[in-house]
């Protein structure tokens, strides 16, 4: 063997000592911020990979037959990229499209974010045999995208931060734990709540006449923390936080929490008989989903009062959502008769949807809220009909206890209780789209094992009401900061 060749050989020799030591370093670093040895157990294969050689990696490249090679080759590169997919979403940041428009207009239907999972520190998974691009469904073949077992509880990574107040945020749906799988744009529990106050029965009875007809609720599943749906939100309540609603006014703590630059209501806009053009929605952002004009038949604005021209004729009326600084640009319009913002309730006909705690005994709505006290790790609460009613879904739900009421006392876990001290910490989540959004408000407390991580960038956005040719894709929005 001549000098070249001996140089040749010990330089590649000393490169893949190089590269086993780089991914020795990276396992080792995973071990301490993981805390788990199950990650010293890759190393030997590394070995192997870099160094010994004793297992054939590459088999199928000695192989004559051209086509099993390149079908071969597809096939690791296809592992490979799942297998790079798979811990790149658990550890570092996932995409998410923003599909409502809940957070309009800080986020917008359309918008396609990056999500820090860095930023609040990434969970290790519940469920952690899974396919990487998938919730909890496989498209076409329509089955779980997950095996059920084994599923690991809670454990959160550290992170480079803290939720803060006005984070928008991804989590796992709450109400998301069970779900009729022939209506799952509305939650399990509301369809029960919705049934029990149409037919006057208990909320048990709602629940046993769902699960028995698949034929209209489908079949009723359950689904781990993180297989449920990603929800993004805004958090105004942290947890230890005091929150009350008094006429859409938000209120933490006693003191006002100030809207977002694009928080927005819904408005009822009478004009004085003529219709506003596409481009003036346009000119306020409004699009074409978000707004509707009320014909003479329908009956909701002149429940409200409003009032016909001087031969009696009905005034044309919109109803849209709109920013404080978009309706104050409307009521100074010409065009424009009288602006009204949309109130819960308007004569049988209830607007504000399904309040938090879904019990008759709490008179809240969406627009008058509270005060509501949200938990945190480690308080403790007095058990009693109060207190159950607001935590009695944490208790049980969240942190995984049987709770029991007999003859005035409580149980938890078979035992007598007093008082209940909470396990984690809890969220309050809003949408800037306030009069169209389904949050907090309808179904509670965000716990902190469901928190998924922060948006960071909009790398995509593209507008439902713009064809490919008239300006579809949102171009500055790309790479907007995600606030």
């Amino acid at each position: 063997m001549s000098n070249t060749e001996k140089k040749c050989r010990f330089v590649a020799t000393k490169r893949k000592w190089i590269s086993f030591g780089l991914w020795t370093l990276v396992f080792i670093l995973f071990v301490v911020w993981t805390g788990s040895l199950w990650w010293l157990l890759p190393i030997p294969f590394a070995f192997d990979l870099f160094i010994s050689r004793y297992i054939p990696w590459s088999f199928w490249k000695k192989s004559k037959n051209k086509t099993f090679r390149v079908i071969m080759d597809w096939v690791d590169a296809i592992v490979f990229a799942l297998v790079a997919v798979y811990f790149v979403f658990l550890f570092f940041f996932q995409n998410y499209q923003i599909p409502s428009s809940s957070l309009e207009k800080s986020l917008l239907v359309g918008d396609y974010l990056f999500v820090s999972k860095l930023s609040y520190g990434p969970r290790m998974p519940n469920t952690p045999l899974s396919f990487p691009l998938a919730q909890h469904t496989l498209p076409v073949v329509n089955s779980k995208s997950y095996f059920e077992k084994p599923q690991w509880p809670y454990k959160r990574l550290k992170g480079l931060g803290k939720i803060q107040r006005k984070d928008i945020v991804v989590f796992n749906f709450p109400a998301g734990d069970t779900v009729a799988l022939k209506m799952q744009n509305t939650d399990y529990y509301t369809i029960c709540y919705s049934i029990a106050r149409e037919r006057g029965i208990s909320m048990q009875e709602a629940a046993r006449i769902v699960r028995t007809n698949p034929q209209t609720f489908g079949e009723i599943v359950y689904r781990p923390v993180d297989r449920r749906e990603n929800y993004v939100k805004r958090c105004v309540g942290l947890p230890g936080d005091s929150l009350q609603i008094i006429s859409n006014q938000l209120y933490i703590n006693g003191k006002i929490l100030e809207d977002e630059p694009g928080t927005q209501y819904n408005y009822f806009v009478q004009t004085k008989g003529s219709y506003f053009s596409e481009a003036q929605f346009r000119q306020w952002n409004i699009s074409k989903e978000d707004r509707l004009l009320f014909p003479e038949q329908y009956s909701l604005p002149d429940l409200m009062g409003f009032e016909p021209d001087a031969q009696g004729n009905k005034l044309p009326v919109y109803h849209f959502p709109a920013t404080k600084e978009v309706i104050e640009k409307i009521k100074k319009n010409p065009m424009v008769n009288e602006v009204r913002i949309e109130p819960t309730q308007i004569g049988p006909y209830d607007l504000g949807g399904s309040i938090f705690t879904l019990s008759d005994e709490v008179s809240w709505t969406r627009d008058d809220f509270g005060p509501l006290w949200i938990p945190c790790k480690g308080a403790t609460i007095e058990l009693n009909p109060a207190n159950v009613l607001l935590y009695g879904r944490v208790i049980c739900a969240y942190e995984r206890h049987s709770l029991e009421e007999r003859q005035g006392l409580y149980f938890i876990d078979g035992e007598p209780a007093e008082h209940y001290t909470f396990e984690m910490d809890y969220y309050w989540m809003m949408g800037d789209n306030r009069h169209n959004s389904a949050d907090s408000r309808a179904w509670g407390f965000v716990p902190e094992d469901h928190v998924v991580g922060k948006p960071m960038r909009v790398w995509l956005s593209l507008d439902k009401d713009r064809n490919w040719f008239q300006g579809k894709i949102r171009w500055k929005r790309f790479m907007k900061k995600a606030v």
